[in-house]
C-alpha cells in the first residue's frame, strides 16, 4: 500500500528509536511515531513519507502500553526538552542501556560477547523529577502580543509559556513570574528574532543544591537593563519555600547581565557584567567547594554528577603516585577530584571563565597538585607533547613522564588521561595525541554514547581495549544518557 502525508493508520509500537520515537510497522511500512511508547496501538497521522519509512504523530492511544505513564507536565508533547515523559521510569532506563549497547555493536563495532562482559547495570535517580540546577528560558510574545518565558517547542524557536518546569530547581517559578513582572511593569521589551529588536532575550537561573545559592543572569540584545534597580529588589524579596540540602535558606546572590547582541541562534555572550552580588555561586560537590560562574560548564544533576564521578576515580585506579591529563575539564569538578588521589593533574579547557573557575576553586579547596591550561585539548595536548618529545618541558619544570621501556623520563606520559568532552566528541587529532602518549588507562565520560563509540573504535584501533561501560541517568525523562568508560593498554594495535 503506498501512503501519503496525514494518512490515518493503526500502529502497534514494537521498538524505540534514538529520539524516543516509536517504532511500529503499517503493512511492512516502517513507521517513527512521535510520543508513541513502546507496547502502544496508536492512530498515527503521517507527516512525512519516504519510499520504505515514514514519519507521524499520535493521534489517539487505542490500547495504551503497560510502560505508558500519566505525564507529569501537560506541555510534554509540545515541548522539545521531554521526550519520553510518557514512558515509565523503569523502562526508560532499559530503553537508555540498550541505546547505549546498540551504538557500540553498529558504531563501535564491539562484539555482544565483549559488550556483555564490560557493560555492568546503568544508575538510575532515586528522583527523576526536579533535578536540573540549571535552565536557560527564552522570553518572548505569544500570539496576543503577551509577554511570555518557558521553553521551545520541539524542533522550532516557537515559545511554549510555561514558568514550572517539572525537571528545574521548584525555585524558578517565582524568579520566572518576578523577572516577567519586572518587565511588564517597566516596559522592558523582549528579543524578537525575526527583527533583532527588543532587548531581553534569555534567563537563566543556576542553583546551588547544597549550599542554597541561586544565580539569575539576564541574555540581553544591549549593554543595559532599565530600571535595574527595582529588578534587584524584586529579586531579593522573593522568600523561598525550601532550603538547600545543607540546611540554608535559598536566596539569590548573584544578578547579572550576559550581552549577546548577535543575530545568531548562541545563547550566551561572552561579556557578563554583575549588577548585584557575586559574579557566581558556589555549591559542593564530592566534598569539594566550586565556584560556577555564568558561563562555566557544570553537571546539571549533581545527585547523579557525585555517582558519575564516583565512577570516574573508581575507574581511575589511582593510588597516589599518577599523573592524570583532565581534557576538556570545565571549572575542574574532575580535576579536583582526581587530585585528591593523583600525583599530579594537569586540566585543560577552553573556556577563559571556566579555567580562572578551575583555579580559584583549586585555591579555595586548598589543593595544590593540580595545573590548568586554557585552549583547546586538540591544540594543547599536541603541544605538550611535542615539547616533551624536544626536552623543553623538563627544562621548563614540567617533566611529567616517568621511566618506561624505550622511553626518556622527559617525554610526557601521563597514567591516566580522562576526557569529557562535548557532544560530537573528541577531535580527530586530540585521539591521535592520546594514542602518541600512551596512557595505562583512558576514563571517557560522554553524553553522547554515539560519538562515544566512533571515538572507542578509534583508540581500539590504537592499541586500547576496552575494560568497563556504565550508563548514568542524569536526564530523566528526555533520551539523553550520560556513559562512562574505561580503556587500559594492552599494546595489540590493528593497521
Amino acid at each position: 500500500m503506498e501512503y501519503k502525508k496525514n494518512d490515518i493508520v493503526t500502529v502497534t509500537i514494537e521498538d524505540i528509536g534514538n529520539d524516543g520515537e516509536g517504532i511500529g510497522k503499517s503493512d511492512g511500512y516502517t513507521l517513527f511515531v512521535k510520543d508513541a511508547v513502546i507496547g502502544d496501538v496508536v492512530e498515527a497521522r503521517i507527516t512525512k513519507c519516504k519510499k520504505n519509512y515514514g514519519y507521524a504523530r499520535v493521534e489517539k492511544v487505542v490500547t495504551p502500553s503497560s510502560f505508558r505513564v500519566e505525564p507529569k507536565c501537560s506541555f510534554h508533547r509540545q515541548c522539545g526538552g521531554c521526550q519520553i515523559q510518557a514512558m515509565s521510569y523503569a523502562r526508560q532506563l532499559v530503553y537508555k542501556q540498550d541505546k547505549i549497547r546498540n551504538n557500540l555493536l553498529r558504531i563501535g563495532g564491539f562484539t555482544a560477547e565483549k559488550i556483555d562482559e564490560v557493560m555492568e547495570p546503568i544508575v538510575g535517580m532515586e528522583e527523576p523529577w526536579h533535578y536540573r540546577n540549571k535552565a536557560q528560558f527564552p522570553v518572548g510574545y505569544d500570539r496576543e502580543g503577551n509577554l511570555i518565558t518557558g521553553f521551545y517547542a520541539g524542533r522550532t524557536h516557537d515559545i511554549i509559556a510555561n514558568t514550572d518546569c517539572a525537571l528545574g530547581a521548584p525555585e524558578n517559578k517565582q524568579i520566572l513570574e518576578t523577572v516577567l513582572s519586572y518587565m511588564r511593569e517597566n516596559h522592558v521589551t523582549a528579543y524578537r528574532e525575526n527583527t533583532g529588536e527588543g532587548l531581553v532575550r534569555h534567563i537563566l537561573i543556576r542553583s546551588g543544591f547544597w549550599s542554597g545559592e541561586i544565580m539569575v543572569c539576564l541574555v540581553v540584545n544591549g549593554t543595559k537593563l532599565p530600571a535595574s534597580e527595582k529588578l534587584i529588589e524584586s529579586l531579593l524579596a522573593i522568600a523561598f519555600a525550601d532550603k538547600g540540602e545543607s540546611g540554608q535558606e535559598k536566596r539569590i546572590t548573584s544578578i547579572s547581565l550576559n550581552v549577546n547582541t548577535e543575530n545568531t541562534n548562541v545563547i550566551m555572550g561572552q561579556d557578563i557584567r554583575l549588577l548585584w552580588g557575586k559574579g557566581y555561586i558556589q555549591d559542593t560537590l564530592c566534598g569539594l567547594t566550586f565556584s560556577i560562574s555564568p558561563l562555566s560548564f557544570y553537571q546539571v544533576n549533581p545527585k547523579q554528577t557525585e555517582k558519575l564521578y564516583g565512577l570516574a576515580l573508581e575507574y581511575a585506579d589511582l593510588n597516589g603516585k599518577e599523573i592524570v591529563w583532565d581534557l576538556y575539564c570545565g571549572i575542574g569538578t574532575i580535576s579536583l577530584c582526581m587530585a585528591k588521589k593523583a600525583r599530579q593533574v594537569y586540566g585543560v579547557e577552553v573556556v577563559t571563565q571556566a579555567i580562572e573557575d578551575a583555579r580559584e576553586n583549586a585555591r579555595v579547596n586548598q589543593i595544590e597538585n593540580v595545573e590548568f591550561y586554557e585552549g583547546n585539548a586538540e591544540e594543547v595536548l599536541p603541544a605538550f607533547y611535542e615539547k616533551a618529545g624536544q626536552g623543553e618541558l623538563a627544562e621548563e619544570g614540567l617533566a611529567l613522564g616517568k621511566q618506561t621501556e624505550g622511553r626518556s623520563r622527559d617525554k610526557l606520559h601521563p597514567d591516566v588521561i580522562v576526557v569529557d568532552p562535548p557532544r560530537k566528541g573528541c577531535d580527530e587529532k586530540c585521539l591521535e595525541t592520546m594514542l602518541k602518549m600512551r596512557p595505562e588507562r583512558i576514563v571517557y565520560v560522554s553524553c553522547d554514547s554515539a560519538t562515544l563509540a566512533r571515538d572507542l573504535k578509534v583508540l581500539c584501533e590504537g592499541g586500547y581495549e576496552l575494560r568497563k561501560v556504565r550508563g548514568v541517568d542524569q536526564f530523566g525523562g528526555t533520551v539523553h544518557v550520560e556513559v562512562i568508560i574505561m580503556m587500559q593498554y594492552c599494546g595489540k594495535e590493528k593497521n
